[in-house]
């Protein structure tokens, strides 16, 4: 079965370019193509995509509130984020809402499409020029870092909390039941004084717990 892929750029042109290129790329079919995320869910729930790429600045409705959307109601979908912006800021919103991969618009096609086999097989693709500035980040405060005294459980809960899994789907890669991963994302929470997943995953990444 092909990989199905929908697109949300507000640039028609590089819309309509993606899915030429994506559709001409054997197993892989564009689902559809839209200029904004007003109606993510609502295009999330009609094409069930497999991986969907995203620009963050779009009219209406942008690319992280997009991400939030989507992520909220169907956290197995795959978001790589396809965009200009080297912001830090923006970088690491998205990564806390969850996104699997981030990508400069200035990378080849051949990347991008090296970028969606990597997401589909667990990886987590950046851009080299974004992948130093994670890098450069957690240098700066590596050594900062703030004690919360997880349990090397709730470390391993919390690190597949920031890749997106959802909760069966945590159970599975850590061979527990659901509730038990309910149970450690309650503990979770209240070592991090946090109240919901998008407050941990934030967290998690601002204070390199993980």
């Amino acid at each position: 079965m092909a990989v199905s892929i929908v697109i949300f750029e507000d640039n028609a042109r590089l819309r309509e370019s993606l899915t030429i290129l994506l559709d001409g790329v054997e197993g892989y079919t564009v689902a559809g193509g839209y200029d904004n995320c007003a109606q993510a869910a609502a295009v999330v729930a009609q094409h069930r995509p497999d991986i969907v790429i995203m620009d963050i600045s779009m009219p209406e409705v942008d690319g992280i509130e997009g991400l939030r959307i989507i992520k909220e109601k169907y956290p197995e979908t795959y978001i790589i984020i396809h965009t200009v912006l080297e912001d830090e800021d923006k970088l690491f919103e998205c990564l806390c809402g969850g996104a699997n991969g981030y990508i400069l618009k200035n990378t080849s096609f051949v990347h991008l499409l090296e970028a969606i086999d990597n997401v589909l097989h667990g990886g987590a693709p950046l851009s080299p020029a974004i992948a130093k500035k994670v890098l450069h980040s957690f240098q700066q405060t590596g050594q900062g870092r703030l004690q919360y005294h997880l349990t090397e459980r709730e470390k391993e809960v919390l690190k597949q909390l920031v890749k997106g899994f959802s909760y069966k789907m945590i159970a599975g890669n850590c061979h527990i039941s659901v509730d038990t991963v309910r149970g450690h994302i309650r503990n979770i929470y209240s070592k991090l004084h946090v109240n919901c997943g998008r407050e941990a995953v934030a967290k998690a990444l601002r204070d390199r717990i993980v």
